[in-house]
């Protein structure tokens, strides 16, 4: 589900919580002040709230994220909530799942002008949510979000993000890269950027995860990505950062799930190929699906060169993905995305 709307303006920011508003229609799950382990997925009580805000804010800007049933009115909510605040709205986007009749709404404002800046904002939201039955969650985005990227040996899309991160495409900081090779330890080394080589078998995988969260905690990281990692992460690993890790596939999921999926399209005679991005979920290649794309191709076309044109796709799509993520444009509602242009 994309609404169309025009581009706002970036907004530089540092989030501790999962990077996205997640909200299952099925599961309502209360706020935690515990954000850096990530929304929980507990069943919700009979009280539960009719959905979520979220603030994402700034001594200067804000970001407010709602999702929740359309019959409650919601999005004039949000706007008794900035009337008279001072604040100047650059961007507002809206739409309604018509399955679930949940109405997803975006907000960009500028706050420089709000008396008590961020505080006033938030004091109103609270208030508005309260009266509605609402979840209310707070982050503060002082500071760039932090990024480690998890690889194996493939380095396309590697190279990709670190281009764009240092081109300032990717608003963002990579402070580690990840891996179970040693072989991409070089192009770390072009861009700076420290080389964590964590072996990783069937054997010792738990222990291996532990020393990768050590790792991540220490960097101070707010997003995993995996870079065509070729390992599968633990039931562990996912719910611990729920909603903070985005995988490319290298598919246009859900068909041709597993390994050579170019050669299975191949067999099939596809005319297309595409790529995915999601976020990692404990059911394998399953999860919110944030980003996909296709290429044309002909029965000329060899594995070799469907590998060229897919590795090209997952550069582009992943980079989607992460831009869209970091700038907090993704509300998750069950295993769908909603995604602010």
């Amino acid at each position: 589900m994309r609404p169309a709307s025009v581009k706002p303006p970036r907004l530089a920011g540092k989030s501790r919580g999962s990077g996205v508003l997640r909200l299952d229609p099925a599961v309502l799950a209360p706020f935690r002040s515990r954000p850096e382990l990530g929304p929980p997925s507990i069943p919700a009580p009979a009280s539960a709230p009719h959905g979520r805000v979220r603030l994402i804010a700034n001594a200067s800007s804000a970001i407010v994220l709602m999702s929740g049933a359309s019959a409650e009115d919601l999005s004039l909510m949000l706007v008794s909530a900035f009337d008279g605040s001072g604040a100047r709205v650059l961007d507002s986007e809206s739409c309604t799942d018509a399955d679930s009749g949940y109405l997803f709404q975006r907000i960009h404002a500028d706050i420089s002008r709000v008396p008590g800046g961020a505080s006033t904002l938030e004091r109103r939201l609270s208030e508005a949510a309260r009266q509605r039955g609402l979840t209310l969650e707070l982050e503060r985005s002082e500071k760039k979000k932090r990024v480690a990227i998890f690889v194996s040996k493939f380095d396309h899309c590697l190279y990709d993000l670190l281009l764009r991160q240092q081109t300032g495409e990717l608003d963002c900081e990579i402070p580690v890269v990840v891996s179970n090779h040693p072989n991409l330890e070089r192009v770390a080394g072009q861009f700076g950027v420290e080389y964590a080589m964590i072996e990783k078998t069937r054997e010792n995988k738990l222990d291996a995860e532990e020393r990768e969260f050590a790792l991540l905690e220490q960097h101070d990281v707010d997003l995993v990505v995996l870079a065509r990692y070729m390992q599968v992460l633990s039931n562990s690993f996912v719910s611990r950062w729920e909603g903070r890790v985005i995988n490319i596939h290298h598919s246009f999921l859900p068909a041709f799930v597993g390994a050579r999926p170019y050669h299975q399209a191949r067999e099939r005679g596809v005319k297309l190929i595409g790529a995915t991005a999601h976020y990692a979920s404990a059911t394998l290649d399953e999860g919110p699906i944030i980003e996909q794309d296709v290429a044309r191709c002909t029965h000329k076309d060899t594995p070799e060169d469907l590998v060229r044109k897919g590795r090209d796709l997952e550069r582009q799509v992943l980079a989607r993905a992460v831009s869209w993520h970091l700038t907090n444009r993704v509300i998750v509602h069950g295993n769908r995305t909603v995604v602010f242009d």
